[in-house]
């Protein structure tokens, strides 16, 4: 099924729904699947941006929307499909990224490779 994903967020609804859905739902969706994710990092990055409170409401807007659709469960291409199904996500992020990519700081990266280190497990040296 495909959607434009309106009809999950409400048409009227504004950026601070959006932001709080997006906090409520980002975490439980990332542990699931980010750590498989070639753009986790980017992901991961984004969303400390967006809640950062020295970031611009603007930035903070063009991140809360690409979160979101992240969020969605419908989206333009379903994300059950193997292979592809992120594929779109990770074009609507890494637009979002490159618009506001003058305000993703190294403490958003540090903190997103960290909450990816601990997503993701302590790994084994023997493999």
């Amino acid at each position: 099924m495909f959607t434009d994903g309106t009809a999950a967020w409400g048409a009227g609804q504004d950026t601070a729904e959006k932001a709080d859905r997006v906090r409520r739902e980002f975490w439980g969706k990332a542990k699931r699947v980010a750590a498989g994710l070639p753009f986790a990092e980017d992901l991961l990055a984004a969303y400390y941006c967006a809640f950062d409170h020295n970031t611009p409401l603007q930035v903070k807007a063009a991140l809360v929307g690409a979160l979101a659709y992240f969020v969605l469960p419908f989206d333009f291409v379903p994300d059950v499909l193997p292979l592809v199904g992120y594929g779109d996500d990770a074009a609507v992020l890494l637009t979002a990224i490159r618009m506001v990519a003058g305000h993703m700081r190294p403490e958003h990266r540090t903190a997103a490779r960290a909450a990816l280190a601990e997503i993701r497990g302590p790994r084994s040296e023997d493999g």
